[in-house]
Protein backbone atom coordinates (compact mmCIF):
# COMPACT_ATOMS: atom_id res chain seq x y z
CA UNK A 1 0.00 0.00 0.00
CA UNK A 2 1.21 3.67 -1.00
CA UNK A 3 1.05 5.99 2.25
CA UNK A 4 1.24 9.30 2.45
CA UNK A 5 3.24 10.17 5.79
CA UNK A 6 3.40 14.19 6.78
CA UNK A 7 6.26 15.40 7.81
CA UNK A 8 5.62 15.97 11.00
CA UNK A 9 4.81 12.61 12.20
CA UNK A 10 7.44 11.02 10.16
CA UNK A 11 10.07 13.56 12.22
CA UNK A 12 8.39 12.58 15.78
CA UNK A 13 8.80 9.03 14.85
CA UNK A 14 12.23 9.41 13.99
CA UNK A 15 13.55 11.57 16.88
CA UNK A 16 11.99 8.95 19.39
CA UNK A 17 13.65 6.21 17.67
CA UNK A 18 11.15 4.43 16.14
CA UNK A 19 12.08 4.17 12.37
CA UNK A 20 11.24 1.52 12.25
CA UNK A 21 7.41 1.70 12.67
CA UNK A 22 7.30 3.73 9.75
CA UNK A 23 8.13 0.79 7.52
CA UNK A 24 5.62 -1.10 9.79
CA UNK A 25 2.74 1.67 8.85
CA UNK A 26 1.46 0.53 5.40
CA UNK A 27 1.05 -2.90 6.56
CA UNK A 28 -0.85 -1.58 9.44
CA UNK A 29 -3.00 0.31 7.93
CA UNK A 30 -3.66 -1.86 5.34
CA UNK A 31 -4.47 -5.07 7.49
CA UNK A 32 -7.28 -2.52 9.50
CA UNK A 33 -8.83 -1.94 6.09
CA UNK A 34 -8.94 -5.48 5.06
CA UNK A 35 -10.80 -6.08 9.14
CA UNK A 36 -12.80 -2.81 8.96
CA UNK A 37 -13.67 -2.87 4.83
CA UNK A 38 -12.48 0.36 4.14
CA UNK A 39 -11.23 1.97 1.53
CA UNK A 40 -8.13 4.33 2.44
CA UNK A 41 -7.61 7.86 0.93
CA UNK A 42 -5.41 11.07 1.86
CA UNK A 43 -3.72 11.74 4.57
CA UNK A 44 -4.10 14.63 6.83
CA UNK A 45 -1.41 17.31 7.36
CA UNK A 46 -1.25 18.88 10.75
CA UNK A 47 -0.78 16.91 13.55
CA UNK A 48 2.54 14.95 15.16
CA UNK A 49 1.46 12.02 17.51
CA UNK A 50 -0.92 9.71 14.93
CA UNK A 51 -1.38 9.70 11.10
CA UNK A 52 -5.24 10.16 10.49
CA UNK A 53 -6.21 9.45 7.23
CA UNK A 54 -9.14 9.60 5.27
CA UNK A 55 -11.34 6.25 4.60
CA UNK A 56 -14.84 5.52 3.25
CA UNK A 57 -16.66 2.62 4.77
CA UNK A 58 -18.50 -0.03 2.98
CA UNK A 59 -21.79 1.68 2.91
CA UNK A 60 -20.40 4.75 1.63
CA UNK A 61 -19.70 6.31 4.86
CA UNK A 62 -17.06 9.23 4.96
CA UNK A 63 -14.78 7.96 7.74
CA UNK A 64 -11.57 8.73 9.46
CA UNK A 65 -8.91 6.79 10.42
CA UNK A 66 -6.38 7.38 13.54
CA UNK A 67 -3.09 5.65 14.34
CA UNK A 68 -1.04 6.62 16.97
CA UNK A 69 2.59 7.22 17.39
CA UNK A 70 4.45 4.40 19.03
CA UNK A 71 4.39 5.67 22.68
CA UNK A 72 0.98 7.91 22.18
CA UNK A 73 -1.79 5.78 24.13
CA UNK A 74 -5.31 6.62 22.69
CA UNK A 75 -7.05 4.93 24.76
CA UNK A 76 -8.18 8.05 27.09
CA UNK A 77 -9.36 9.49 24.26
CA UNK A 78 -11.00 6.25 22.87
CA UNK A 79 -12.79 6.26 26.36
CA UNK A 80 -13.99 10.09 25.96
CA UNK A 81 -15.23 9.39 22.84
CA UNK A 82 -17.58 6.18 23.45
CA UNK A 83 -18.57 8.10 26.71
CA UNK A 84 -19.46 11.33 24.20
CA UNK A 85 -21.37 9.02 21.87
CA UNK A 86 -21.34 11.62 19.00
CA UNK A 87 -22.61 14.09 21.28
CA UNK A 88 -20.50 16.94 21.18
CA UNK A 89 -17.52 14.77 19.34
CA UNK A 90 -16.78 12.93 16.60
CA UNK A 91 -18.64 9.16 16.71
CA UNK A 92 -16.35 6.60 17.59
CA UNK A 93 -16.93 3.42 15.34
CA UNK A 94 -14.06 1.15 15.72
CA UNK A 95 -11.07 0.70 17.96
CA UNK A 96 -8.31 -1.35 18.44
CA UNK A 97 -5.93 -0.60 21.12
CA UNK A 98 -3.15 -3.45 20.28
CA UNK A 99 -3.05 -1.31 17.00
CA UNK A 100 -3.77 2.18 18.91
CA UNK A 101 -6.21 2.74 15.80
CA UNK A 102 -9.48 4.60 16.06
CA UNK A 103 -12.50 4.79 13.41
CA UNK A 104 -14.29 7.62 13.60
CA UNK A 105 -17.17 9.74 11.88
CA UNK A 106 -15.65 12.16 9.18
CA UNK A 107 -16.27 15.79 10.03
CA UNK A 108 -16.21 19.33 7.95
CA UNK A 109 -14.38 22.13 8.35
CA UNK A 110 -13.25 23.48 11.20
CA UNK A 111 -14.76 26.66 12.63
CA UNK A 112 -11.78 28.90 12.43
CA UNK A 113 -12.79 29.15 8.94
CA UNK A 114 -16.01 28.96 8.87
CA UNK A 115 -16.81 32.01 11.64
CA UNK A 116 -15.01 34.99 10.96
CA UNK A 117 -16.04 36.68 14.23
CA UNK A 118 -13.81 35.81 17.09
CA UNK A 119 -16.71 36.31 19.96
CA UNK A 120 -18.81 34.10 17.87
CA UNK A 121 -16.37 31.33 17.90
CA UNK A 122 -15.68 31.21 21.92
CA UNK A 123 -19.44 30.97 22.32
CA UNK A 124 -19.85 28.13 19.85
CA UNK A 125 -16.59 27.04 21.40
CA UNK A 126 -18.58 27.14 24.67
CA UNK A 127 -21.81 25.54 23.50
CA UNK A 128 -20.15 22.58 22.19
CA UNK A 129 -18.08 22.10 25.53
CA UNK A 130 -20.77 22.52 27.08
CA UNK A 131 -22.63 19.26 25.22
CA UNK A 132 -19.48 17.10 26.14
CA UNK A 133 -19.82 17.63 29.67
CA UNK A 134 -21.22 14.88 31.60
CA UNK A 135 -20.38 13.17 34.80
CA UNK A 136 -18.01 10.17 34.85
CA UNK A 137 -17.56 6.92 36.91
CA UNK A 138 -14.35 8.03 39.33
CA UNK A 139 -13.31 4.41 38.55
CA UNK A 140 -12.85 4.77 35.05
CA UNK A 141 -9.74 4.99 33.99
CA UNK A 142 -9.27 8.86 33.11
CA UNK A 143 -6.88 10.95 34.19
CA UNK A 144 -8.46 13.62 36.16
CA UNK A 145 -7.75 17.32 36.03
CA UNK A 146 -5.70 16.99 39.66
CA UNK A 147 -3.44 14.51 38.12
CA UNK A 148 -2.89 16.85 35.22
CA UNK A 149 -2.16 19.71 37.53
CA UNK A 150 0.57 17.83 38.87
CA UNK A 151 1.88 16.72 35.49
CA UNK A 152 2.26 20.13 34.40
CA UNK A 153 3.49 21.53 37.71
CA UNK A 154 6.12 19.10 37.53
CA UNK A 155 7.39 19.57 33.62
CA UNK A 156 6.70 23.33 33.53
CA UNK A 157 10.01 24.65 35.47
CA UNK A 158 11.88 21.85 33.67
CA UNK A 159 10.46 22.90 29.96
CA UNK A 160 10.99 26.14 30.63
CA UNK A 161 14.75 25.80 31.31
CA UNK A 162 15.11 23.86 28.14
CA UNK A 163 13.04 26.56 25.88
CA UNK A 164 15.69 28.92 27.22
CA UNK A 165 13.68 30.87 30.00
CA UNK A 166 11.42 32.36 26.86
CA UNK A 167 8.84 34.15 29.34
CA UNK A 168 9.75 35.92 33.27
CA UNK A 169 9.93 33.83 36.19
CA UNK A 170 6.83 35.52 37.34
CA UNK A 171 4.95 34.15 34.83
CA UNK A 172 6.10 30.36 35.49
CA UNK A 173 5.56 30.94 39.04
CA UNK A 174 2.16 32.66 38.63
CA UNK A 175 1.30 29.56 36.37
CA UNK A 176 2.74 27.18 39.24
CA UNK A 177 0.08 28.56 41.60
CA UNK A 178 -2.88 28.43 39.51
CA UNK A 179 -2.27 24.89 39.17
CA UNK A 180 -1.68 24.26 42.96
CA UNK A 181 -5.20 25.81 43.48
CA UNK A 182 -6.69 23.75 40.60
CA UNK A 183 -5.19 20.43 42.08
CA UNK A 184 -6.75 21.51 45.39
CA UNK A 185 -10.24 22.40 43.92
CA UNK A 186 -10.64 19.04 42.13
CA UNK A 187 -13.24 16.86 43.29
CA UNK A 188 -14.45 13.57 41.99
CA UNK A 189 -18.15 14.20 43.17
CA UNK A 190 -18.67 17.00 40.72
CA UNK A 191 -16.07 16.11 38.03
CA UNK A 192 -16.90 15.57 34.34
CA UNK A 193 -15.67 14.07 31.34
CA UNK A 194 -14.16 16.95 29.59
CA UNK A 195 -12.32 17.52 25.99
CA UNK A 196 -8.62 19.18 27.79
CA UNK A 197 -7.96 20.84 24.47
CA UNK A 198 -10.74 23.28 23.23
CA UNK A 199 -10.05 25.71 20.30
CA UNK A 200 -11.05 26.66 16.94
CA UNK A 201 -9.11 24.10 15.07
CA UNK A 202 -10.46 20.88 16.99
CA UNK A 203 -14.03 21.87 16.65
CA UNK A 204 -15.36 20.89 12.80
CA UNK A 205 -18.70 21.39 11.20
CA UNK A 206 -20.88 18.22 11.31
CA UNK A 207 -23.27 17.37 8.41
CA UNK A 208 -26.36 18.73 10.16
CA UNK A 209 -24.19 22.40 10.72
CA UNK A 210 -23.46 21.88 14.46
CA UNK A 211 -19.60 21.97 15.17
CA UNK A 212 -18.08 18.99 17.23
CA UNK A 213 -14.74 18.14 18.70
CA UNK A 214 -11.74 16.00 17.82
CA UNK A 215 -8.26 14.65 19.64
CA UNK A 216 -10.09 14.94 23.57
CA UNK A 217 -8.00 14.65 25.87
CA UNK A 218 -9.98 12.56 27.87
CA UNK A 219 -9.79 14.06 31.61
CA UNK A 220 -11.91 13.55 34.54
CA UNK A 221 -11.97 17.44 35.72
CA UNK A 222 -14.06 20.76 36.53
CA UNK A 223 -15.43 21.79 33.61
CA UNK A 224 -13.44 25.08 33.80
CA UNK A 225 -10.18 22.93 33.16
CA UNK A 226 -12.03 23.22 29.09
CA UNK A 227 -13.09 26.96 29.33
CA UNK A 228 -9.50 27.97 30.27
CA UNK A 229 -8.57 26.80 26.73
CA UNK A 230 -10.90 29.21 25.03
CA UNK A 231 -9.42 32.17 27.16
CA UNK A 232 -5.96 30.81 26.15
CA UNK A 233 -6.10 31.15 22.32
CA UNK A 234 -5.86 33.74 19.87
CA UNK A 235 -4.27 36.60 22.07
CA UNK A 236 -3.62 38.16 19.84
CA UNK A 237 -7.06 39.46 19.03
CA UNK A 238 -6.34 42.18 21.55
CA UNK A 239 -9.79 41.63 23.43
CA UNK A 240 -9.79 42.20 27.22
CA UNK A 241 -9.25 38.43 28.67
CA UNK A 242 -10.74 39.28 31.74
CA UNK A 243 -14.10 40.15 30.18
CA UNK A 244 -13.48 36.89 27.94
CA UNK A 245 -14.10 34.78 31.00
CA UNK A 246 -16.62 36.56 32.65
CA UNK A 247 -18.91 36.06 29.30
CA UNK A 248 -17.53 32.48 29.50
CA UNK A 249 -18.58 32.44 32.98
CA UNK A 250 -21.96 34.24 33.15
CA UNK A 251 -22.93 31.56 30.05
CA UNK A 252 -22.06 28.13 31.88
CA UNK A 253 -22.15 29.27 35.66
CA UNK A 254 -18.83 27.83 35.89
CA UNK A 255 -16.65 30.46 38.45
CA UNK A 256 -14.50 33.10 36.85
CA UNK A 257 -11.60 32.27 38.73
CA UNK A 258 -11.25 28.61 37.75
CA UNK A 259 -11.45 29.54 34.31
CA UNK A 260 -8.86 32.25 34.81
CA UNK A 261 -6.72 29.90 36.50
CA UNK A 262 -6.83 27.40 33.96
CA UNK A 263 -6.52 29.91 31.16
CA UNK A 264 -3.58 31.09 32.67
CA UNK A 265 -2.39 27.25 33.20
CA UNK A 266 -3.05 26.54 29.53
CA UNK A 267 -1.54 29.46 28.28
CA UNK A 268 1.94 29.26 29.73
CA UNK A 269 2.29 25.72 29.55
CA UNK A 270 1.25 25.59 25.89
CA UNK A 271 3.31 28.58 25.12
CA UNK A 272 6.57 27.06 26.91
CA UNK A 273 6.21 23.87 25.09
CA UNK A 274 5.73 25.55 21.69
CA UNK A 275 8.52 27.33 22.08
CA UNK A 276 10.52 24.45 23.06
CA UNK A 277 9.71 22.67 19.42
CA UNK A 278 10.09 26.40 17.38
CA UNK A 279 6.55 26.08 16.50
CA UNK A 280 6.30 29.98 16.30
CA UNK A 281 4.86 32.64 16.56
CA UNK A 282 1.96 31.00 18.69
CA UNK A 283 4.44 30.28 21.45
CA UNK A 284 5.28 34.33 21.49
CA UNK A 285 2.32 35.22 21.43
CA UNK A 286 1.05 32.97 24.62
CA UNK A 287 3.84 33.84 26.61
CA UNK A 288 4.20 38.08 25.17
CA UNK A 289 0.45 38.06 26.54
CA UNK A 290 1.37 35.83 30.06
CA UNK A 291 4.02 38.35 30.75
CA UNK A 292 2.08 41.49 30.17
CA UNK A 293 -0.75 39.90 32.51
CA UNK A 294 2.10 38.58 35.07
CA UNK A 295 3.48 42.22 35.20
Amino acid sequence: MSLDIPDRVRRTVVADGNAAWLDELPGIVASLAREWSLTIGRSFAGGHVALVVEATRADGTAAVLKIGVPGQDLGPEAIALRLADGEGCAKLWAEDAGRQALLMERLGAPLYDLVADPASRHELLCDVAVRLWRPVDPDLDLPTGATLAEQYAERLPRLWEQAGRPCSPATVADALNCLERRRLAHDDRSAVLVHGDVHELNALQAADGSYKLIDPTGLRAEPACDLGTIVRCNPDLGDDLRARTERLAARTGVDAAAIWDWGTIHRVVSGVYACSIGFQPFGELLLAEADRLTA
